[in-house]
């Protein structure tokens, strides 16, 4: 059974920190692209990032471009996004998803994120 599992989510300062991380099970996680995506309260979902899988290239959405950093550890089945300089309008429930063919066929149950003075 394919599980995907975030954590590190919470509630920081605007040019606060955080380190999200997304722990994979049920699948060879070395195969398969991953990608974080958010939602925003009221929004639709935005995709954030994506990882290859050999963690070799990353891609990022504008609105994170410079301040995200997606990587992974293959070997602790593990997917990272280290978020600084966060937001206000950073604030979304964020997932971890598995990427095949372009689509998201697995997520996570999200972890929330809210970053607010």
């Amino acid at each position: 059974e394919v599980q995907l599992v975030e954590s590190g989510g919470g509630m920081v300062q605007p040019g606060g920190s955080l380190r999200l991380s997304c722990a994979a099970s049920g699948f060879t996680f070395s195969s398969y692209d991953m990608s974080w995506v958010r939602q925003a309260p009221g929004k639709g979902p935005e995709w954030v990032s994506r990882i290859l899988r050999g963690g070799g290239s990353t891609y990022y959405a504008d609105s994170v471009k410079g301040r995200f950093t997606i990587s992974r550890d293959n070997a602790k089945n593990t997917l990272y996004l280290q978020m600084d300089s966060l937001k206000p309008e950073d604030t979304a429930l964020y997932y971890c998803a598995r990427t095949a063919s372009g689509k998201y066929d697995y997520w996570g149950q999200g972890t929330q994120v809210t970053v607010s003075s």
